[in-house]
């Protein structure tokens, strides 16, 4: 029997779900148990294979566009949010709309509109394609230009009044170097009331940098398309401690852990929380004799579900 040194597990805390999450997953599972499948999804509901499979094993359908949804069918939108011209067309399709966009994506759309209103050029800071700058873009395209680096600002040419809006799941300490740059270039740009970085976001990153500190490696919990999973892995790495991102306990290389005493041990906001009791298990089968949790903050927030899922009483 291969013998294992023995190592320690720092859990990370907070991690796995968000408000937002929990909320946007709770909107698709209360209208599969009140009407039953198929309820259609634009998208993946949230950015978590495991969460996706779970819901299309009760009858949820995702799809990609509109256009795969019947005439008349109930659709919940993701947690990402949607473009106008989305919302345009669902109407158009007489669907029946559940909107499961996370308030504070919706908080960005809102600020999208009312820095458009005023007649400002806004750049919107985040990574191109990802459904919730796709959506956020789509509030004011004629007035929006996005940039992912600083040196994407260097390379703007705009005139008049200039504000800024960010996506929600980015890595803090990199996006404060791209506000800086625009405020270098444009001393009179105007930035949102309050961070567009979501308070949840910020409390993993956080965590997972002090964890990391005390680590000889990092994981973190989450799927290849989840931007606040992939951005804790980069956080972790760029503090010098190897980091990887895995969506369950089969993905774990124990090659990884050739010489690590210490596992540092986290999870994106859309990952579910049995993944990482999963991970823990398989990192004890590998000779972790203990584990710990390391808390830098506590969540206490949730949002209200929409009227028509929520139950009598």
């Amino acid at each position: 029997m291969t013998q294992h040194p023995p190592r320690s597990v720092l859990l990370a805390s907070p991690r796995s779900f968000c408000a937002g999450v929990e909320r946007a997953i709770e909107i698709v599972e209360r209208l599969l148990d009140q009407r039953g499948g198929p309820i259609y999804v634009r998208k993946q509901i949230v950015h978590n294979v495991h969460v996706v499979r779970g819901l299309e094993a009760r009858g949820a359908v995702f799809v990609e566009e509109l256009d795969e949804v019947p005439p008349g069918a109930t659709v919940v939108f993701s947690a990402h949010g949607v473009s106008p011209a989305v919302r345009a067309e669902a109407v158009e399709r007489s669907l029946d709309v559940l909107d499961a966009t996370c308030p504070l994506v919706a908080k960005v759309h809102a600020e999208a509109r009312r820095f458009a209103d005023r007649g400002d050029t806004i750049v919107l800071i985040g990574h191109a394609g990802h459904e919730e700058v796709e959506g956020t873009l789509g509030e004011a395209p004629e007035r929006m230009v996005l940039v992912e680096t600083a040196a994407d600002v260097e390379a703007l040419e705009i005139t008049g009044p200039v504000s800024y809006l960010t996506q929600t799941t980015l890595a803090v300490d990199e996006t404060a170097e791209v506000v800086a740059a625009l405020e270098r270039r444009f001393p009179h740009v105007r930035g949102p009331g309050s961070d567009d970085i979501c308070y949840a976001t910020t409390n993993r990153q956080i965590a997972i940098r002090e964890v990391a500190a005390q680590s000889d490696l990092v994981l973190v919990v989450g799927s290849r398309n989840s931007s606040n999973s992939v951005r804790m892995v980069e956080l972790a790495a760029r503090g010098g401690t190897p980091a990887h991102l895995v969506d369950d306990a089969s993905e774990i290389d124990p090659a990884w852990l050739d010489g690590v005493t210490s596992v540092g041990l986290s999870a994106g906001a859309s990952a579910p929380p049995e993944l990482v009791d999963e991970v823990v298990a398989a990192l004890r089968a590998l000779g972790a004799v203990s584990v710990s949790t390391h808390t830098t903050a506590t969540e206490t927030i949730s949002f209200t579900l929409p009227l028509a899922v929520r139950r009598a009483g």
